[in-house]
């Protein structure tokens, strides 16, 4: 059964009031001291303790308010429920950018129908909280993106070359290598290149307008759950690789018709 948009609507403000939480812990903590608490896919692939806190406090929170529902987070993993729903987690995105200190890291809390694939979910509602800012962009299927009380759009679709485009890199140094030979091949036929570190605040920056367009490759379900569905409910088309939904492959995000002249430019400079 599909859920109607009252109950998209009230699994938003689930996601909100515990991303909230997420993020006041989160702050909180950045005014102490920040260590290292282990490497994961390389050495600069890091998490603190701080991560696994705040997915603590989420996942304990999901499990009181909504317990047949499954969970699927970077740190603990997974979790089966019984309503064919699945919150799809990320406590800190941005965690190098967490631990220097920089302001711009996220709290990521998306809940989609079926299992955590993005290929056949569907994303409901979605949450992405800035701590260091205040900012909180949310949206829920059919019913818009905004942030805070403000409703988004994606900016107007320009030519290629007046495009400012926002990519990531991924921590294996072989595929940085392909990534940062993509870059110098796309920089000069756009406007210009912003890698801010952070893929679910880069999602909802197309969604404000703040950049043209975002492209990655190797982003997990977490990154992108929620700022996908706050790109797409602001007007951005949201793909993968041709044929595919946006996975851990390849995800463009801009305007439709940015998205259809940038597609295939990629497509040429990037090793899919």
């Amino acid at each position: 059964m599909t859920p109607s948009s009252a109950a998209s609507a009230e699994l938003l403000s689930v996601a909100r009031a515990v991303a909230l939480e997420a993020g006041a812990l989160v702050l909180e903590a950045r005014r102490g001291a920040v260590e290292v608490a282990a490497a994961k896919s390389s050495s600069v692939d890091v998490v603190t303790q701080v991560d696994r806190d705040a997915e603590s406090l989420i996942r304990g929170r999901l499990a009181e308010l909504r317990p047949g529902d499954a969970f699927f987070g970077e740190e603990s993993g997974g979790g089966s429920g019984t309503s064919g729903l699945t919150w799809v987690v990320d406590p800190i995105d941005g965690t190098v950018n967490f631990l220097y200190g920089i302001p711009h890291y996220a709290v990521s809390i998306a809940v989609v129908e079926g299992e955590a694939d993005p290929q056949s979910w569907r994303a409901l509602a979605g949450v992405v909280v800035n701590p260091p800012t205040g900012e909180v962009y949310s949206a829920a299927a059919g019913g818009g993106a905004h942030l805070g009380d403000r409703a988004l759009r994606v900016r107007e679709a320009v030519a290629l070359d007046q495009a400012l485009v926002a990519t990531g890199f991924a921590y294996l140094a072989a595929t940085r290598a392909e990534q940062g030979a993509a870059v110098a091949r796309l920089l000069p036929l756009v406007r210009d290149i912003r890698r801010m570190g952070t893929a679910s605040l880069d999602l909802c920056a197309v969604a404000a307008g703040h950049i043209d367009a975002y492209f990655e490759r190797t982003l997990s379900p977490w990154d992108h759950a929620a700022g996908a569905l706050i790109a797409a409910e602001a007007g951005a088309a949201v793909t993968g690789v041709p044929g595919a939904r946006a996975d851990h492959r390849f995800l463009l995000a801009a305007h439709p018709e940015l998205a259809r002249m940038l597609a295939p430019v990629l497509a040429d400079a990037t090793d899919f």
